[in-house]
């Protein structure tokens, strides 16, 4: 049962989730809540593996509210390939993105974002990592793959 507060999970989100989880052609998937702010849904899914590409989509992306717009808060799911130490070979790592930066983001969104995370990360089955950046330099490649290769996060 949920609270009238609650956020819901599209199904499209898990659906998707699944179709990156076992058929591999999905590299990442953005999600974003609503404009009402009452749904988490997918926001966008690509097979394009530059990370590059997706970090900027991710910090490049907006949030508005009650006619304001600012930076906006995002939730991702990441295929993460990487070469293990020492030449033994390759792994991937489904890795759980929580995006909210700590400046230029409206205060509802934040929150919204924030108390909305658990609901969809409990609908994903599979998750390996979870990472939660707030500035540019914790969704750098470099820092992730430091990060999910030794099993911090």
């Amino acid at each position: 049962m949920s609270s009238p507060n609650s956020v819901a999970v599209h199904p499209d989100c898990i659906s998707k989730f699944n179709e990156l989880k076992l058929g591999k052609s999905i590299k990442y998937i953005i999600y974003k809540l609503s404009d009402d702010y009452k749904e988490i849904v997918v926001e966008e899914s690509s097979t394009d593996p530059e990370w590059e590409n997706f970090q900027k989509k991710i910090t490049d992306a907006k949030a508005s509210y009650k006619g304001k717009e600012g930076k906006g808060p995002r939730y991702a799911v990441y295929d993460f390939q990487y070469e293990l130490e020492g030449g033994e070979g390759t792994r991937n790592k489904i890795v759980f993105i929580s995006w909210s930066p700590d400046i230029g983001t409206l205060v509802f969104p934040r929150m919204t974002y924030a108390s909305s995370k658990e609901a969809l990360k409990n609908s994903l089955n599979g998750i390996g990592a979870e990472v939660q950046a707030n500035n540019e330099d914790e969704i750098e490649y470099s820092t992730i793959l430091k990060d999910i290769s030794k099993g911090k996060r």
